[in-house]
């Protein structure tokens, strides 16, 4: 009967846009939740099919949630250095478990607040942990569909290190006018393998017009002067030509044996300069001037915190200057994100409507870029979600009404029969 029907109408008009103010109530409450993506309700016809056309019988309304996961939240900037998020398509790997085993389920977020937990792994403040790849084994490879290889991120029991000197770089000017027997010394600093800081004088004693000789001496400790090394190597030497620049340059390895420390000997490898050019050793009219005197030698240093690039590595900083890249956070891609199940904790859960993950590296086969100290913002527009609360409103007003008159109209006839 089609009062009774107009009665069922009213009831699912009722049940659908009570379950659109759900999902708005559920978005308006998630306005700050970082990397949160806003619901909407999709409404579709409920119709009683009838063996003749001349009736209508009445079926009603009813609601679903549509996710929209793949919307982009706007980027805000923090001042944490762990702080991610991305910009463009994919999400994180997360786990609930800090060391993942049997039963412990891989999933998906764009919450990238992230911080060192008191064991140094990274975790967001819904409690999970971001994986990656260990960096100290070799480059990250992404292996598609499956999780191998990833591990929690862990800042923890990062100890420092020095770097010996290896490479030195010397520029500087050698006057013309100087006297065969001439000498002129730049002193250099360089460090051994466990840090300690060496000065080496570099004597050049011009022998020839346009000729010099290259001697170093033995290094003495930065900080005392006392002897400290034996250099083994052999002097150099260098010519010029009649325009300044170098002709000929010969400068072996300055092989040094450290007497003091027990740290490793040492080979550094001297760039003099490009012959024929300018951009090192030159012979001109003035006086003596260094212009660069570069090595790739660091003291000691200790830990001082952590910074992640666009790329997705994770690298350890030094006080010293030095940095070590220790991971790198692959990002997970869905041929359908509107398909992934929503889970407690701002993650999503892959199912059959989504497909499969793929696991790539930042900016790599579609995969977003890894934004630094950043936070990706809530989708969700106040304005908008309160707009809709009135309509759901009056909606939800209107299917009362319904059942209303429908419950007057049987009234009705129930009174013809008295």
């Amino acid at each position: 009967m089609s009062l009774y029907g107009a009665l069922y109408a009213g009831v699912s008009g009722l049940s659908a846009q009570a379950n659109a103010i759900g999902i708005i109530s559920d978005n308006i409450a998630n306005v700050n939740t970082v990397g949160y993506k806003g619901t909407s309700a999709r409404f579709s016809t409920l119709v009683t099919q009838q063996a003749t056309q001349n009736l209508h019988s009445p079926g009603g309304v009813k609601s679903q949630p549509f996710n929209h996961i793949d919307q982009q939240g706007l980027l805000q900037a923090t001042a944490s250095a762990t702080d991610i998020a991305i910009a463009g398509a994919g999400f994180f790997v997360v786990n609930e478990s800090a060391n993942p085993g049997v039963g412990d389920e891989y999933l998906f977020t764009r919450a990238g607040s992230f911080f060192p937990d008191e064991n140094g792994d990274l975790r967001n403040t819904a409690g999970f942990f971001l994986q990656g790849y260990d960096l100290s084994t070799g480059p990250a490879t992404t292996s598609a569909s499956t999780v191998s290889g990833l591990q929690t991120v862990n800042v923890a029991n990062l100890a420092g290190t020095a770097t010996p000197t290896s490479e030195l770089e010397i520029g500087l000017n050698l006057p013309s006018t100087a006297a065969v027997g001439d000498t002129e010394t730049l002193t250099i600093q360089v460090y051994d393998s466990l840090g300690n800081s060496h000065d080496v004088d570099m004597i050049f004693e011009k022998t020839a017009v346009n000729a010099w000789s290259i001697t170093p001496q033995d290094p003495t400790l930065t900080s005392s002067g006392a002897a400290s090394g034996t250099i083994t190597s052999a002097a150099g030497s260098i010519t010029f030509n009649g325009d300044g620049t170098p002709a000929t340059i010969t400068m072996p390895n300055i092989d040094v044996t450290w007497t003091v420390g027990g740290a490793n000997n040492s080979s550094i490898a001297v760039d003099a300069g490009t012959l024929g050019q300018t951009n090192g050793i030159t012979q001109f009219a003035g006086e003596f001037t260094v212009s660069k005197s570069n090595q790739n030698g660091v003291s000691f240093g200790n830990f001082a915190g952590v910074s992640i690039d666009e790329q997705g590595i994770v690298t350890a900083l030094f006080d010293n200057g030095e940095t070590l890249d220790i991971y790198q956070a692959p990002v997970a891609i869905f041929q359908s994100p509107n398909g992934l199940s929503s889970q407690s904790g701002n993650v999503f859960q892959q199912t059959s409507r989504s497909g499969p993950f793929l696991l790539n590296l930042p900016q790599v086969g579609g995969a977003g870029t890894v934004a630094p100290s950043s936070l990706e913002a809530s989708t969700v527009d106040l304005a908008n979600e309160f707009t809709n609360m009135i309509v759901v409103q009056r909606a939800y007003s209107a299917s009362a009404e319904i059942i209303t008159t429908a419950d007057e109209m049987l009234e009705e006839l129930i009174r013809i029969s008295r």
